[in-house]
């Protein structure tokens, strides 16, 4: 019974402790500072256009890149097996339209995870230290952490959650979150 009940109670724990990094991904908020602002890919329809949780990533990137102008923009996702398009290609074109410089944008069109994201765009552009983070804000918090495995400094900005998927990505996150902090990946 005490084992079970130890079990149970490192469940709670780690529950617990993903529950509140989930939080915490929100900081430190980005304040101009840092000089690449990187946005992390989600899954694009196949006529090309944005989901609505990547659109909302690219609302925030578009206001803060026109806030900030001296800050270069990484759009950054590959080309998913359901996808006609690399999401940095379709995620280039939106910011575009909202009148950022094509000349300020990077993209990285290989990956197809966070992971690879953070990898991918730190291969692309080693002279990257510090980076601004856009995703969704129940993504952040694992950003944050791979990002720190890289060795570059962090902060971040969230985009909203779209209602219909929050609950359930928000539960698998927490389990992310845990790889993360035990394995960098």
């Amino acid at each position: 019974m005490k084992k079970i009940f130890g079990a149970l109670s490192m469940v709670a724990a780690i529950y617990s402790l993903t529950s509140v990094a989930l939080r915490r991904g929100h900081y430190p908020k980005a304040n101009g500072v840092y000089p690449y602002v990187l946005v992390l890919g989600a899954k694009v329809q196949r006529d090309g256009t944005p989901t609505n949780a990547l659109r909302y990533r690219l609302d925030v990137a578009a206001a803060y890149a026109t806030r900030y102008p001296h800050v270069h923009v990484i759009v950054s996702g590959g080309q998913g097996f359901d996808e006609n398009h690399t999401e940095a290609s379709v995620m280039k074109r939106y910011l575009t339209k909202q009148g950022i410089d094509a000349a300020r944008i990077t993209e990285e069109d290989r990956s197809t995870s966070t992971y690879e994201n953070i990898v991918f765009t730190h291969k692309l552009l080693p002279e990257m230290t510090q980076v601004t983070i856009i995703s969704n804000d129940y993504h952040l918090e694992r950003a944050k952490v791979l990002a720190k495995w890289q060795g570059l400094k962090v902060d971040t900005l969230g985009a909203k959650t779209p209602g219909g998927i929050r609950r359930k990505v928000r539960e698998r996150e927490k389990l992310a979150i845990l790889r993360a902090w035990l394995f960098g990946r």
